[in-house]
């Protein structure tokens, strides 16, 4: 867990997030089906989800506040088809408003870079 904490303090380094509070849950296949099928309608585990807060506003952020809260995210090993290194950055930049289902592939290259630069 401490690996993949480092890897969201490195990724939010890299997206020019210098302060922010983010959740990070490590589940098993039960608990993301049951997630996955309360908030998408997919009763099934999935790899990684993502439920912003203050993520998307967070470049915008007041620096003399609290820090932002950018939101939770869910990684269930057993239903991982990548490193959880690589999603714990996925799940980050969903946070912070990329959406990989909708850009020009954006999302997918910017998640690349920040796993091809990490130590």
């Amino acid at each position: 867990m401490d690996a993949l904490a480092a890897r969201v303090v490195f990724a939010c380094a890299h997206l020019q997030i210098p302060r922010a509070t983010v959740g990070l849950l490590v589940v098993s296949p039960e608990q993301m089906a049951e997630v996955n099928g309360a908030h998408r309608a997919r009763p099934e585990p999935t790899d990684v989800l993502s439920f912003p807060v203050d993520g998307p506003e967070v470049h915008d952020w007041p620096a003399d506040g609290p820090p932002p809260e950018l939101g939770d995210i869910l990684i269930c090993p057993e239903a991982a088809e990548e490193p959880l290194d690589v999603l714990v950055v996925h799940g980050l930049l969903h946070l912070v408003g990329y959406d990989h289902e909708v850009d020009d592939g954006e999302m997918l290259a910017l998640q690349d870079r920040i796993v091809a630069a990490a130590p």
